[in-house]
């Protein structure tokens, strides 16, 4: 009689191997990138009463502005080696955008979670991040998108390079290895683009015109399932209450409203020179009441 055959044991699948650097002589990054989870803004309401976002029963999604700046780190990891590291900050479910960032490729994630981090603003929220990715790094790179969906600030990017004291490129579109740790830049500007080479260690906020991020691979999202993230609170990085969160915020959000938009028309009949004539009238009439609303 044959023997029984033995299971085969399963194995965690090991994040794609880099590819050898195409720079001159790169040496291998260590890379961070900041990723957020926001409301779908395509179902945003407000609560009257608080002014606030009501999150509650709204899709939680990975902000997609991230999505470039991660896509950048694994095309530079691609080209250069080493590691990407993603971190977010948030409640305990935006894991969920750790577990989409290892889909697609990053090698490992960080949560930095606390209940004292609620109601955070743009400071606040930087210097916590800045924390979190000292206690990690130090990183050659940190990656972000140019800003979160949500707030539309685009001032938390910039802000954790002067909580770390690094130099920080905004506008990125395009990243390629040089000589040793340093990287060639292309900047969007307002009347064109501007190249730079730049020694670590630097932040970069990357625009949508830089790629086109890839989506999760089977072997990633099966990676993401089995891998642990690292989490780390307010203690762990060794900030007071005073520090984060609400109290450690300078700035306040005092209300927020949707805008009421009056959509009216009017239609003008008749033939092309009367309703010439009755356009200039009304247009005469709406100059003539806002003359008055301003003189008064």
């Amino acid at each position: 009689t044959a023997a029984p055959t033995r299971p085969r044991p399963t194995r965690t699948p090991e994040p794609p191997a880099a590819p050898r650097a195409r720079g001159r002589n790169a040496r291998p990054l260590k890379m961070a990138v900041c990723v957020k989870q926001v409301p779908n803004t395509a179902d945003l309401r407000i609560d009257p009463e608080t002014n606030t976002l009501i999150r509650e029963g709204v899709e939680a999604i990975f902000n997609p502005l991230d999505e470039f700046a991660l896509e950048a780190a694994l095309q530079l990891r691609e080209q250069a080696g080493g590691t990407v590291t993603a971190f977010t900050m948030g409640p305990p479910q935006a894991g969920a955008v750790l577990c989409k960032a290892v889909a697609m490729g990053a090698d490992k994630g960080v949560l930095v979670s606390d209940r004292k981090f609620a109601g955070a603003d743009t400071w606040a929220t930087s210097k916590t991040l800045a924390a979190a990715l000292a206690r990690f790094g130090p990183f050659d790179l940190i990656f972000c998108g140019k800003q979160a969906i949500d707030g539309d600030t685009a001032q938390v990017g910039p802000g954790i390079a002067a909580h770390l004291g690094i130099a920080q490129v905004t506008y990125v579109t395009s990243i390629d290895p040089a000589a040793g740790a340093r990287v060639c830049i292309e900047r969007l500007l307002d009347d064109g683009v501007t190249e730079l080479e730049i020694e670590p260690p630097a932040l970069l906020t990357v625009l949508k015109e830089a790629n086109e991020p890839r989506l999760p691979s089977l072997a990633g999202l099966v990676r993401a399932r089995r891998t642990e993230f690292d989490k780390v609170d307010a203690e762990a990085l060794g900030l007071g209450r005073h520090e984060v969160g609400l109290q450690g915020s300078p700035t306040r959000v005092v209300k927020i409203r949707v805008p009421q938009i009056d959509r009216g028309h009017i239609r003008l009949e008749g033939d092309p020179e009367q309703v010439a004539a009755k356009l200039v009238s009304l247009l005469r009439a709406k100059r003539l009441a806002a003359d008055r609303a301003e003189s008064s």
